[in-house]
């Protein structure tokens, strides 16, 4: 009868211990990786020799013909690729563990009498295996979005970092996320007018409350009064509005809304068609995190996909990163690759190298108003920092280091578990096969 109580009472006190060992951060190492193909991030080319120290988990010196300053961890490259964690945005790490499983699924809240006012950051599992896994493939920090609700309005979204600690969330609330095209359409009523007067009705509602004496009553409204309170710091200019569009006509649509609310910090988030709108989305200097390599007319709003569209974006001066990584975030140089491999197509556009690496690091970062904190390896950044054992936009490349403010991180997961059980298995180890 005590058997099981004393097993249970075991099994609590290992995951206790393992969450106590979780819960202390370990130091920030303070370091210079030498003799390294160095990858500043930044949209400048490969710099062969150099050397990046970090300090205080910060990023003090990145170049070629730097010093190592004493007593500092030294950490010879070998010339091996050294470049700055990868940025994903926006994606649903940390939501969720098994998407087809609801009880480990927060990626949505369709049945919530809220909508603007939902926060993701409270349920940021930084224990979810994806964490692990986007970790292991040089995935540092990530722009985390909701993605479902009963509204065009997701909620708000955070930003994060994958340190193996409990402390993920670095920056709630960094973001409000609007469905629009054909999925806000479907949310609003069953079309496009509907889901457009639902969101210009909200930003107003959030406008004029933003601007009423505290307390004041609110008459014919359709928000409750957290969702409207939630828009009051979009409308303010204090909070980024992604959008989430694909037709060339809805990024029009969407650009539109700064005439009327002029402190909207808006990011396009899709784009499919942007290349059709280049030139307006430049002169309004609004970023765009596109989904990479979408080459199919796969919707009515996507009838002008094409793999150069991420390529004719960048060249008409578009602010445009890769982004949208909602399946296996770590596979963003996987996709950067291709956008270098298309220049050598005759009739498409693609990225430079040393470009199309910036589309996932700096250019995401700058897109999340972080470009100051992380996203490359320029002095005062985050010493978010991999060692590759090849060019990391090659598919055979992989992770030999990673750091996350200067503090180095397992690159052990569920999955590197599997493969080293199945490729040395022992005794006893494997479930039983069948008996033919």
């Amino acid at each position: 009868m005590n058997a099981p109580r004393f097993k249970a009472s075991w099994a609590f006190s290992a995951a206790a211990a393992l969450l106590a060992a979780t819960a202390t951060p370990a130091l920030a190492q303070d370091m210079a990786i030498t003799n390294a193909k160095l990858v500043i991030g930044d949209g400048t080319p490969p710099i062969d020799g150099g050397t990046v120290v970090v300090r205080g988990g910060k990023v003090v010196a990145a170049g070629a013909g730097v010093a190592v300053p004493a007593g500092v961890t030294v950490i010879d490259a070998q010339g091996k690729w050294v470049t700055p964690g990868l940025v994903v945005a926006v994606t649903d790490l940390g939501l969720l563990d098994v998407g087809a499983v609801d009880d480990s699924n927060d990626e949505g809240a369709q049945k919530s009498p809220f909508s603007a006012a939902l926060d993701i950051a409270p349920a940021i599992n930084p224990l979810a295996q994806p964490i692990a896994v986007s970790r292991a493939g040089g995935v540092t920090r990530a722009a985390v979005a909701p993605l479902s609700t009963s509204s065009i309005f997701e909620g708000q979204g955070a930003i994060i970092d994958l340190g193996a600690d409990p402390d993920a969330v670095t920056v709630p609330r960094a973001f409000q996320y609007v469905e629009l095209g054909e999925g806000g359409a479907q949310l609003a009523g069953g079309s496009r007018v509907s889901s457009v007067a639902e969101l210009r009705n909200a930003l107003g509602e959030a406008k004029e409350l933003a601007a009423a004496p505290a307390g004041a009553r609110r008459d014919d409204v359709l928000l409750n009064r957290s969702d409207a309170v939630a828009l009051v710091p979009v409308v303010t200019g204090k909070q980024p509005l992604y959008v989430h569009v694909e037709r060339a006509a809805d990024i029009r649509m969407a650009l539109a809304l700064k005439a009327e609310f002029p402190l909207l910090r808006l990011v396009i988030v899709g784009a499919t068609e942007g290349w059709m709108v280049a030139d307006e989305l430049a002169k309004a200097q609004v970023p765009v995190l596109a989904t990479p390599l979408n080459d199919l007319p796969a919707s009515f709003e996507k009838m002008g996909a094409t793999q150069s569209n991420v390529g004719r974006m960048a060249k008409a001066g578009v602010k445009v990163s890769l982004g949208a990584f909602f399946d296996q975030p770590r596979y963003a140089p996987q996709y950067a690759g291709n956008l270098v491999a298309l220049t050598r197509v005759p009739g498409a556009t693609g990225l430079s190298w040393d470009k199309a690496f910036a589309a996932i690091s700096s250019g995401p970062a700058e897109a999340l108003g972080m470009g100051d904190k992380f996203g490359s390896l320029r002095p005062g950044r985050a010493g978010d920092v991999v060692i590759w054992d090849g060019d990391p936009l090659e598919l055979q490349t992989g992770v030999v280091r990673v750091f996350i403010d200067g503090v180095e991180q397992p690159l052990s997961n569920h999955q590197t578990r599997l493969r080293d059980r199945y490729m040395t298995p022992t005794e006893g180890n494997l479930p039983k096969a069948y008996d033919w």
